[in-house]
């Protein structure tokens, strides 16, 4: 072969290879927009890794929206006008003061047409007065007196207990815990193991809410030992809203330079498939061969592996 022909070839197997990794991961990316800005965790620390993971797939476009400050000016929250019809899914690293009433009916707008949501960790804290976003996440970080409580029992069972009664929302210690999988068929869960160990992170509890059309993914066991529950809560959820889907992921603490939580495999993978699902309904994001299993807990290192 002459070394012209040698050089057609190369060039040639590259954009067969380009061409195929567009096709696997699709043509079109996913657009995805961020809200962070005021949070009572670290949302400077959370939203990096996450943008990152995201766009490392491929799949993804990621843009970030920062609000103003808490206790900002009327001036300040006016520049405050994110354009959600330019994205297919907006994901929340969001809790603080409430969204102006322009930003809100908007955002509500673009769910109920078919928009996608996920809310990730503390994001499900906010916004107790707003109606339509407790419709949209189901169960949030509220008193025992705002809701209804959902969680599993060992048969997976769906267990309701009333407004009023049990637990209202909190945590215990944070520590390693496992994640099980309820619904091992649905898009963002099929193919991963029925459970897998997830890193050190606040295991939510108590959550309360109208959970009207609450389909729970997965749980966690809420170790009184750890200060919790001693029943399985609800860890990944989603809730139809007009024709949009919101996923709502309650891991993921960071606080204090501690970000293992958002650097746990298992994780970004869930994340990921269901910023996808959330987004189109499908997902074609394969599960990563480093996926942690019920033993042991497996981290994204700092160089991005």
């Amino acid at each position: 072969m002459s070394t012209l022909s040698r050089r057609w070839f190369a060039v040639s197997c590259l954009a067969l290879s380009i061409g195929l990794t567009g096709a696997v991961r699709g043509a079109e990316p996913v657009k995805v927009l961020i809200i962070d800005g005021q949070n009572n965790h670290d949302w400077k620390a959370m939203t990096p890794p996450i943008k990152e993971a995201l766009e490392e797939t491929g799949r993804f476009k990621v843009d970030v929206a920062t609000t103003p400050p808490a206790k900002s000016s009327k001036e300040e929250w006016e520049k405050f006008r994110p354009d959600f019809s330019k994205y297919d899914v907006v994901m929340s690293n969001y809790n603080g003061e409430r969204w102006p009433e322009e930003v809100e009916k908007s955002f509500v707008s673009f769910i109920k047409n078919g928009g996608g949501a996920v809310m990730v960790h503390a994001a499900n804290n906010a916004f107790e007065g707003w109606s339509e976003f407790n419709d949209m996440i189901g169960l949030g970080w509220r008193g025992a007196g705002f809701g209804n409580r959902v969680t599993v029992d060992d048969n997976g069972k769906t267990v309701i207990t009333p407004k009023g009664e049990g637990p209202g929302a909190g945590h215990g210690a944070r520590h390693e815990f496992k994640v099980r999988s309820q619904d091992p068929d649905h898009p963002i869960l099929k193919g991963l193991p029925k459970e897998w160990l997830h890193a050190t992170d606040e295991l939510y509890a108590g959550q309360r809410g109208p959970a009207k059309d609450m389909h729970i993914l997965a749980t966690a066991y809420s170790d009184p030992s750890k200060g919790g529950t001693g029943t399985n809560e609800p860890m990944i959820w989603t809730i139809p809203y007009g024709k949009g889907r919101v996923v709502t992921d309650v891991m993921g603490h960071t606080g204090g330079g501690d970000i293992v939580a958002v650097r746990c495999i298992g994780f970004l993978t869930t994340l990921e498939r269901a910023t996808e699902w959330a987004a189109t309904g499908k997902v074609t994001l394969p599960v990563p061969a480093n996926f942690p299993n019920s033993e042991a807990v497996s981290l994204k290192n700092e160089q991005g592996k």
